[in-house]
């Protein structure tokens, strides 16, 4: 059922039994969970089913520190979450995101990486991740390179002690905010509100049992929701901004007794790693695994990551590295040009700089002219890249092709001081916005560096190729703004309360009733696109939350204990 919550009178109070808030990937998973159950479900949402600009202002945040992508953008508040703006052309006329479990290694306490460690294992996540795989529609529950190489199309033959092959696999954007947006709609027991923006969670006396929160549709216009489970589904940024809001009970916000909610912010940075040429220039045609192309009706993506033994022996963090075919840096600087020309006179605007521009794409005109071509009679893309790929479609590639543009996805060590503060502006219903404080550190730069000799070293041994290494100043170069959006850690889990802001359970510290389903729970991130495991843990807190719901309510009566972080 869905109910725009500006129709709902001043004041009013609504009880429920499990709310959900958000409704994102994380927020639709957990709600069909609980469909055509007798179970009643309030999942809310502070947008509406279409971009609405207003709503989408919630979302403004500063930022400090390196250059970051804006939290704006990057935070759909809309009916499906991000995945309305998932822009991957997957093929066969879809548009679809990326998906990739996290690594064994990804959970294990690693010596060498402070504050790592997940309560438990890849194994028990392992069957939520084959749930979640059918889901997300991506396929079948296997990164792994053989299932999916054939004799046309190869791992690149390195030594499997250092360097591996593994998948991208992606799966269609309609799955949430389409069908399972209206499947959602249809039911009976599911309560979707719409314009409904949450303003803070109140709890009871002692501060160990949310009882109900406070909604506004419009300013002035606000309502109460109670409810017996609570749970917060709103991404790495706004589950915790909710939780430092609601400081009625607990002056620093709920769950927050131990200053953890908001800090270790992560992301999966980007570093600009330089160009790999290859000795042979046959080889632009056996690297289809590379390539983002459908294999046995799904789409995948190769890519090269460090075996877990050299992550080990060399102190690594965990990263995928994917190679995207360029032409000369004459012609690959002229369709950049060309694309910031193209895109802008699209929506009929003349970009500032056209004068700029036009010496670049002249000087380049020979392959501004091929990639036309190929773009209105082949369907490739002017520049492969993240978004399009498909390249390998075609033969005789080294006629187009210098390079391979090597791009480094990264996982980000967890830091305390990346956090997320409340600020002094504030949006239109009165509530602090976002600061968020980050930077990329020692250990995220050092752990590139080396792999970028790793690599270096790999691809000479076997002939390859050269890899000219992109590191100015001696340092790796972050693609800037930095962030791909996969914001994870605010809330991270932990067994201990001193140490994390949720359990195992992804029950807040301290609260008998309130979860986070979320990428805030994340302790660490790997590199891996964080929505597969986002899903498998809310198919996880599904689970749970139907065992919570045949009990009788939890007191929670655990002393306060001092906060000492561990590394």
């Amino acid at each position: 059922m869905l109910i725009n919550a500006r129709e709902i009178p001043q004041d009013r109070l609504i009880r429920t039994e499990v709310c959900i808030i958000g409704s994102g990937p994380a927020g639709m998973t957990l709600a069909r969970e609980f469909a055509g159950q007798n179970i009643q479900v309030c999942l809310l949402e502070s947008g509406n089913l279409d971009n609405d600009p207003q709503a989408q202002a919630l979302s403004e945040a500063q930022t400090i520190g390196d250059p970051f992508l804006s939290p704006q953008i990057t935070r759909n508040r809309q009916v499906g979450g991000n995945s309305n703006v998932w822009a991957i052309k997957t093929g066969n006329g879809q548009i679809g995101v990326r998906y990739a479990p996290l690594d064994a290694i990804d959970f294990e306490k690693r010596d060498w990486l402070p504050y790592s460690g997940w309560p438990f294992a890849k194994t028990e996540l392992d069957p939520f991740y084959e749930r979640a795989q059918q889901v997300c529609q991506s396929g079948f529950y296997d990164y792994e390179a053989e299932f999916w190489e054939s004799e046309e199309a190869q791992r690149l033959p390195l030594d499997p002690d250092r360097l591996i092959t593994t998948m991208f696999q992606f799966g269609p954007k309609a799955v949430f905010h389409d069908r399972y947006r209206d499947q959602l709609i249809q039911s009976d027991n599911i309560h979707v509100y719409i314009n409904a923006t949450v303003l803070e969670i109140e709890a009871n006396t002692p501060a160990r049992t949310a009882t109900r929160v406070r909604v506004a549709s419009t300013p002035g216009q606000e309502f109460w929701l109670e409810a017996t489970v609570f749970v917060l589904a709103q991404g790495g940024m706004e589950s915790a901004r909710l939780l430092l809001l609601s400081d009625r009970q607990q002056a620093n916000g709920l769950g927050n007794q131990h200053d953890l909610v908001g800090r270790f912010f992560m992301d999966h940075p980007l570093v600009d790693g330089g160009v790999f040429v290859p000795a042979d220039p046959g080889l632009y045609d056996q690297m289809a695994l590379y390539d983002l192309r459908q294999v046995k009706q799904h789409p995948v993506l190769g890519k090269l990551n460090p075996a877990p033994q050299l992550m080990r022996q060399q102190h690594l963090l965990n990263t995928a590295i994917v190679l995207f075919p360029r032409p000369s840096r004459r012609q690959w600087d002229a369709i950049l040009a060309f694309k910031a020309l193209l895109e802008p006179l699209a929506k009929k605007q003349l970009p500032p700089q056209a004068l700029q521009l036009l010496p670049k794409i002249l000087k380049g005109l020979d392959y501004v002219t091929l990639a036309s071509y190929l773009a209105a009679t082949k369907k490739q893309s002017l520049l492969h890249g993240f978004g399009r790929g498909g390249w390998s479609e075609l033969s005789q590639n080294q006629h187009r092709f210098k390079g391979f543009e090597v791009l480094f996805q990264t996982e980000q060590a967890p830091d305390p001081s990346n956090r997320l503060e409340l600020s002094t502006d504030r949006d239109r219903f009165g509530c602090r916005k976002l600061q968020l404080h980050w930077k990329w550190g020692a250990i995220d730069s050092d752990s590139v560096a080396r792999m970028q000799d790793i690599l270096a070293a790999e691809l000479a041994a076997q002939g390859l190729g050269t890899y000219q290494i992109s590191r100015p100043n001696g340092r790796p170069k972050l693609c800037s703004p930095s962030g791909v959006a996969h914001h994870m850690g605010t809330t991270r889990m932990h067994d201990h309360p001193t140490q994390g802001v949720v359990d195992a359970n992804c029950r807040v510290h301290g609260l008998s009733n309130l979860f986070i389903a979320s990428s805030s729970v994340f302790p660490t991130g790997g590199y891996a696109n964080p929505t597969l495991t986002i899903v498998a843990l809310a198919l996880r807190l599904a689970d749970h939350l139907k065992q919570v719901l045949r009990q009788p309510p939890l007191e929670l009566t655990s002393p306060e204990i001092p906060t000492v972080l561990e590394s």
